[in-house]
């Protein structure tokens, strides 16, 4: 297999978006550009790819060039050093099937509710009182944490996740030159997410915040509230007419991508032999999503241990899918690329 080529990620991409065309075909149901509400994809993209890459090229450029005048031929020789043909058509072929996943991803969670009506809130409330020995894990939460600060505490982490995700991309497909690693990273997350619409599909849940409301009645106005209550009117209008509505629907509960795609990316930094205080800060940031994702009411606990085994499940799979492996057991294939050589603009 060809280094950096996500041919594994391609092809997933490829099913997903086909299988996510077929269901609308089939449900007579919209495709819609899932963040197209807010700013379009055309606009979004190449905005994010051009602050990427200045954001690689721009400050090395100005920490080599040495004087003012020698910055634009140093910034020439830097990009032409950082971004050959093969490392921009890895970064753009990597994206490309993350994005395509991704789109496909949040129709298909859109779709859920038509195609499977039946909701497993009442179940896995029962599971997680056995697994908390007679009690509501989220009400336990309450009484220990308090109802106050912590949770203004616990939906800045949770909110903060939302820029893992971008941002763990950078590091693999702009930043990093260690190909191999970047396909690996890059196939788990989208792996994460074919899995995690397949448990959308097999059990579909709302969330203990809408299945029970009152237990979360006393938790402070924040911008988690804020969503929740943004994202069940969004689900009404979409059930409504989904021609109608631009938004896409986006509750399901089991199993819990917050803490998958966490799960995902721990294992990664101890499988890429990263430092260990950025796994110990990812582990521990691990920790309170699970904390903040059940507290909040986003999801049961069960969701929690879903998501862990998908997390898993994906680095496992994304492996096999790029040749990261040894006889089926998950390691980097190839040693990491070595940094070439810093370019120093000639002083005139």
């Amino acid at each position: 297999m060809r280094e950096g080529s996500f041919r594994f990620a391609v092809v997933q991409s490829v099913l997903l978006a086909a299988v996510a065309v077929a269901v609308a075909l089939t449900y007579h149901l919209p495709l819609r550009d899932p963040d197209g509400v807010s700013v379009p994809t055309y606009i979004r993209l190449p905005v994010i790819l051009l602050i990427t890459f200045l954001t690689d090229v721009v400050p090395r450029a100005v920490h080599r060039a040495g004087s003012v005048r020698a910055v634009p031929s140093t910034f020439v020789a830097v990009v032409r050093e950082r971004w050959p043909r093969d490392h921009v058509r890895f970064a753009l072929v990597g994206l490309g099937a993350w994005y395509l996943t991704y789109v496909a991803f949040r129709n298909l969670k859109s779709y859920v509710p038509f195609v499977n009506g039946r909701l497993w809130d009442d179940t896995l409330a029962r599971i997680d009182r056995a697994l908390w020995f007679g009690h509501n894990p989220a009400a336990v939460l309450h009484d220990v944490l308090g109802t106050g600060v912590s949770a203004h505490v616990l939906s800045f982490f949770y909110v903060a996740w939302i820029v893992l995700v971008p941002a763990s991309l950078v590091v693999a497909l702009v930043w990093s030159r260690n190909v191999r690693a970047g396909e690996w990273f890059v196939t788990a997350v989208a792996v994460d997410w074919v899995l995690g619409v397949a448990t959308y599909f097999l059990v579909p849940t709302l969330g203990p915040v809408y299945a029970d409301p009152r237990t979360f009645a006393g938790l402070p106005t924040t911008w988690v509230s804020g969503l929740q209550e943004t994202m069940i009117a969004e689900r009404f209008d979409v059930l409504v007419d989904p021609f109608d509505s631009p938004a896409v629907q986006t509750i399901a509960a089991f199993a819990s991508l917050h803490v998958g795609i966490c799960v995902t990316t721990c294992l990664m930094a101890v499988l890429l032999g990263m430092r260990r205080w950025i796994q110990a800060l990812l582990w521990a940031f691990l920790a309170v999503t699970v904390v903040a994702t059940v507290y909040l009411g986003w999801h049961y606990f069960a969701d929690t241990i879903g998501g862990a085994v998908i997390g898993a499940a994906g680095v496992l799979i994304a492996a096999w899918g790029t040749g990261n492996h040894v006889r089926g057991v998950p390691r980097l294939s190839r040693p990491e690329v070595e940094e070439p050589q810093t370019v120093r603009a000639e002083p005139r």
